[in-house]
């Protein structure tokens, strides 16, 4: 038995608002809460109209303020968007309004496209070169202060928020091990390289201060449902999105087909399934054996579960059924 958790995006679906996503983020991490998911987090992206946690901290507190003891926190916060003061200020204020619940998630990628990228940052190689040393710095300013310590981050000054990478490539595997940090692979959309990365974070992990072993968590969707066949109908808006994402089309979270015939092409299906394939969509039965197989596969210490369901309550159904498996570990 292992902790599950819930990844959020916080989906403004087809024929709803960006107000509406936001109270369905807050009723889910409620309803994660009660179902005894170890976490919810949120991700930072930027300029796609089908997701609204693009100013992630924000949202981290609207979540955590409907909660009471469930973490919350960023998977992840896109590092070199920001200036380490501005995300140790915000995540210091976070730990401060709900002690204890706040986990800081980590990325290099820009959680967009280049002209936003470019939009969001003055110097958009410097932030990826930068992504070792602002970790670094984040570290001290969410630390204890030191003598020489010319710069304070208050909010953020000894909060101590716990510091994950997340990573799709072999970089933060190492960068992870490197500084004695847990690892979060989102081998949700991208799952090629997730058995190395885990294998040179494991096999390269030094112990820190923050931890002595390595820790890591796997990535899947998920859609659960009565049967097979509405799970898989509900997991056609996942693939419709991805689709526009490859045609860079972009449009608020698609409402389900009862087919993807006539949609995608060969090379876009052939595409899709393979970035998806890790995806765990059935019945209780069905992602049950698709759970099993992964976990035991990566000996993950955590799973992190995302799901893209266009109607809100199958997705609070969705996440009952996951909830409800034997290898569940629940928490609070």
């Amino acid at each position: 038995m292992i902790p599950f958790s819930i990844l959020d995006l916080s989906p403004v679906a087809e024929g709803q608002t960006v107000y509406h996503a936001l109270d369905q983020s807050r009723r889910l991490a409620q309803k994660a809460e009660e179902l005894g998911f170890n976490r919810i987090w949120l991700a930072e992206h930027h300029g796609m109209p089908g997701i609204a946690s693009a100013a992630t901290a924000v949202v981290i507190g609207h979540v955590g303020a409907a909660t009471k003891r469930i973490r919350i926190g960023s998977g992840g916060i896109m590092l070199p968007n920001h200036s380490p003061l501005v995300v140790a200020e915000q995540f210091g204020t976070l730990e401060a309004l709900f002690p204890g619940r706040v986990d800081l998630g980590l990325g290099r990628a820009p959680g967009t496209d280049m002209r936003t990228a470019r939009a969001l940052r003055r110097n958009l190689d410097a932030g990826a070169e930068n992504f070792p040393h602002d970790i670094v710095e984040l570290q001290h300013l969410l630390g204890e202060a030191r003598e020489d310590q010319a710069i304070l981050a208050v909010p953020g000054l000894e909060a101590n928020v716990p510091i994950w990478l997340l990573g799709s490539s072999l970089y933060s595997a190492h960068l992870a091990a490197a500084l004695g940090l847990p690892y979060a692979f989102a081998s949700h959309f991208a799952p090629d390289m997730l058995m190395d990365a885990i294998a040179i974070y494991r096999e390269r992990f030094q112990p820190s201060q923050t931890l002595q072993k390595p820790y890591v968590m796997v990535g899947v969707m998920g859609v659960a449902a009565e049967t097979d066949q509405e799970a898989e109908r509900m997991f056609t808006s996942a693939q419709q999105q991805f689709v526009n994402l490859r045609r860079n089309v972009r449009t608020k979270f698609p409402r389900p087909v009862a087919s993807m015939e006539g949609i995608w092409s060969e090379a876009e299906r052939y595409g899709v399934e393979h970035t998806l394939r890790f995806a765990a969509v059935g019945s209780r039965e069905t992602v049950h054996q698709k759970l099993e197989g992964f976990l035991a596969e990566t000996s993950a210490d955590e799973l992190i579960i995302s799901m893209p369901i266009h109607d809100f309550e199958a997705r609070l159904r969705s996440a009952e059924i996951f909830a409800s498996l034997p290898m569940m570990q629940a928490t609070h």
